[in-house]
């Protein structure tokens, strides 16, 4: 009897890993399947790229209607291309129409969300300005990819900028310590980008944490010593502690700094002023 039973289970068990190993081949074939299929598709956008990019839109200049007109062309041929939704709004926003060149990031999201919702959430934060929108775009790329980077920065720095800009100070002090901590335990101080630092303590400063924010500054200033808008408010924390001597001091240095052109020092810089960048009479 019982070995009739045993003979049962090990029948069924057999059955079991037997289906199993059925729907992982099967699972194996499909994803093959797939990626035959998507090989020619990959190649097709390949080559439209190619003409209507890197020998079109790529030979006219950026802000021309040209480039849009190329840019066109290749979505004619096929509009899922999510690199040419891109392509086209980059100069738009560049030049501030921030309203049709969303649309046109939307686009690109919804056809390769990984690729381009980080961008769209940067073109929110520090293009278009739309903070609370910013915000919500980059918690959910959290959600789904994890506090990755976009333009040299951590999800959480746009985060930390975006609360800053809507004057949620405690809040954005909170993300920045987040993303500071996590430089420390993962990298080291050496790891630091000083517009990081710089933001982290404009958020102690607008706190009235003025000792807290120099020690911010300091780190900033290690890393970058011209940096003329951090030495401009790490001059105002000094005379908030009534260090007056010290912050007409600083503030002269940073001033020259300034006029010599070490300040935020960001590639998009050129097309958008930073906040809380100082401006320098020259």
């Amino acid at each position: 009897m019982k070995k009739r039973i045993y003979i049962i289970l090990f029948c069924i068990s057999a059955a079991i890993l037997g289906c199993k190993e059925i729907k992982t081949e099967s699972k194996e074939k499909q994803k093959l399947l797939s990626e035959t299929e998507l090989k020619p598709q990959k190649e097709q956008q390949d080559s439209i790229i190619e003409k209507y990019l890197k020998n079109g839109a790529w030979k006219y200049w950026v802000y021309s209607q040209e480039w849009q007109s190329e840019v066109d062309k290749g979505l004619a041929q096929d509009s899922t291309i999510a690199y040419l939704w891109q392509q086209k709004a980059m100069p738009l926003i560049k030049q501030g129409k921030y309203e049709i060149g969303l649309e046109y990031i939307n686009k690109a999201v919804k056809y390769d969300r990984e690729e381009w919702q980080d961008y769209r959430a940067f073109t929110k934060c520090i293009f278009a300005k739309t903070y609370r929108e910013a915000i919500i775009d980059f918690q959910d790329c959290k959600k789904r990819y994890g506090n990755a980077f976009v333009m040299d920065h951590s999800y959480d720095f746009y985060i930390g900028l975006s609360y800053l800009q809507l004057n949620e100070f405690e809040q954005a002090e909170k993300v920045f310590k987040m993303d500071f901590d996590r430089v420390i335990a993962n990298k080291g101080k050496d790891w630091f980008h000083h517009l990081d630092l710089f933001y982290f303590g404009i958020s102690k400063y607008e706190l009235k944490k003025y000792q807290e924010a120099i020690e911010i500054f300091d780190l900033a200033l290690e890393i970058y010593p011209e940096f003329s808008d951090v030495q401009a408010y790490k001059a105002i924390c000094l005379s908030k502690l009534g260090r007056k001597e010290e912050a007409i001091e600083l503030d002269r240095l940073a001033e020259l700094n300034g006029k010599a052109g070490n300040s935020i020092n960001e590639d998009n810089v050129i097309y958008e002023w930073y906040p809380y960048q100082m401006r320098w009479k020259k």
